[in-house]
């Protein structure tokens, strides 16, 4: 959630960016910043965008396994072992 106080001008920041990025890093907030009064760019420490990526990643992949179960309830998917053999199959893989 975007608190007030982390929103300024783009100007402001520029003005101070030395003591805003330190804010960012010890407090892993992102600042909204503004041109001519409306929000333009977020700008965020290197931390906290990569815990970000993280969690994106993870939604993400989560959203790909309950798609695929989905898909399996609906009978239209094929079970791992017969997609396995298939392969081992077409490509001479023995079974281990």
């Amino acid at each position: 959630m975007i608190h007030l106080d982390e929103i300024q001008s783009l100007t402001d920041f520029q003005r101070d960016a030395k003591s805003q990025i330190q804010r960012m890093k010890r407090t892993g907030r992102p600042q909204v910043l503004t041109v001519n009064g409306r929000a333009e760019i977020v700008v965020q420490d290197t931390r906290s965008y990569q815990k970000f990526l993280d969690i994106i990643e993870q939604a993400e992949a989560v959203a790909g396994i309950r798609a695929g179960l989905e898909t399996m309830k609906k009978g239209q998917g094929n079970p791992a072992r017969q997609v396995l053999d298939r392969i081992r199959k077409k490509h001479r893989i023995p079974r281990v």
